[in-house]
């Protein structure tokens, strides 16, 4: 977040909401949460504007993903490059979520690919990203 901001219980409800449906009609949002639209509006903006929300997203349907080719992505890191690594490597649409970890592994990517022509060349960026000294990667075949 751009600013130290404390997220009281109205904005940590918003955020759950608009988890789970981020194109919820802010008078919808407003009529669940017990306040005015001009409120669900007003902490929108503020929200937005400090960075608390860094954007709106979709869940698709499982057969729209089911042709996707996702993994996971362990990364080490030479040093103390961890912010530099993290850096380029947010520049990459194609990992979907990172998370730090503890462990022989210092980052966790998801990665997701239309055709392996394409991951094997996010594998390749990710690999040769100043800063990264190995990885592992496992596709993931299917959820359970």
């Amino acid at each position: 977040m751009k600013e130290t901001q404390i997220l009281d219980d109205l904005d940590i409800n918003l955020i759950a909401i608009l988890r789970k449906d981020g194109r919820a009609p802010v008078a919808k949002l407003s009529q669940i949460l017990g306040v005015s639209r001009a409120t669900v509006q007003n902490r929108l903006d503020r929200l937005l504007s400090s960075g608390a929300i860094l954007g709106f997203t979709i869940r698709a349907h499982h057969e729209v993903e089911q042709n996707l080719i996702k993994a996971i992505m362990m990364i080490e890191v030479a040093g103390k490059s961890t912010s530099q690594v993290i850096q380029k490597l947010r520049g990459l649409p194609e990992l979907t979520h990172m998370h730090t970890t503890n462990g022989a592994w210092d980052l966790i990517a998801n990665i997701q690919t239309t055709t392996l022509t394409e991951f094997d060349r996010v594998l390749r960026r990710v690999r040769m990203t100043p800063g990264v000294l190995n990885s592992e990667t496992s596709i993931l075949l299917s959820s359970i």
